[in-house]
């Protein structure tokens, strides 16, 4: 089940990178969210997400280096919008 993603939020405008615990980025860019769920991050609610950076997650999910690349480009793309 997915958690509910507030409507008004204050983004950070500090830019996403791959050593960003998972826990931070949701906390600092709640719309993050739904791009983490789009590549198959479910658990982004986890305990374990306050932890792991993005690219310790993805690596627990078999994504590459350049998939971790490529999600951290379109977390900055969409953050803010």
């Amino acid at each position: 089940m997915k958690p509910k993603i507030p409507k008004k939020t204050k983004v950070s405008k500090k830019k996403i990178t791959k050593d960003m615990k998972i826990g931070d980025l949701i906390e600092e860019n709640p719309d993050a969210m739904e791009t983490l769920y789009e590549v198959g991050f479910g658990c982004v609610g986890c305990p374990m997400s306050v932890h792991e950076t993005i690219e310790q997650g993805a690596a627990v999910h078999g994504m590459t280096k350049k998939d971790v690349d490529e999600l951290v480009k379109e977390l900055n793309r969409r953050k803010g919008k």
